[in-house]
């Protein structure tokens, strides 16, 4: 049986609800039902409605993510193991591959909703010692700006 390649609205709606629930495009297309990567990029390209699905379903899949995160952070069911003599061990692997999976998480809501779960950089802008900015405004005279211009002049 071949990929389906054309567009449908029932397609495009079942990937993108696979996609708010949080699996990957990659995943998602790696099924036999469903159209190569390629394709759902043609789509993308080619359909305003299906974009702006997308979009949503992308941005909901940010929300999953985060929800992930505090599954994931809060499973502490590997952590530990207890050895042949009954003592208890930290499972280090395990720690560190949960930390790995949150924090591609993290990156991927951050990327997929940076306003929402992106870092947020602030800067700040002041004068002297933390204050307000101070503007300094200089009035000059005309005749002795065009004097200081023919010096100039003249030197070279």
């Amino acid at each position: 049986m071949a990929r389906p390649s054309k567009y449908t609205i029932a397609l495009a709606t079942k990937i993108c609800e696979r996609l708010m629930v949080g699996q990957s495009l990659r995943s998602i297309c790696a099924a036999k039902e469903m159209p190569d990567q390629v394709t759902i990029y043609r789509w993308l390209n080619q359909s305003e409605p299906f974009r702006k699905q997308y979009t949503r379903a992308r941005e909901v899949q940010a929300d999953t993510l985060a929800d992930e995160i505090l599954d994931i952070a809060d499973d502490s069911a590997q952590d530990m193991q207890v050895d042949e003599q009954g003592n208890e061990r930290v499972r280090h692997e395990a720690v560190q591959r949960s930390k790995l999976r949150v924090d591609a998480r993290k990156w991927l809501a951050g990327q997929l909703a940076p306003k929402k779960y992106g870092d947020r950089i602030q800067q700040n802008i002041s004068g002297t010692h933390d204050g307000p900015i101070e503007q300094r405004v200089t009035i000059v005279d005309e005749a002795q700006v065009k004097a200081t211009v023919a010096h100039l002049e003249e030197s070279y």
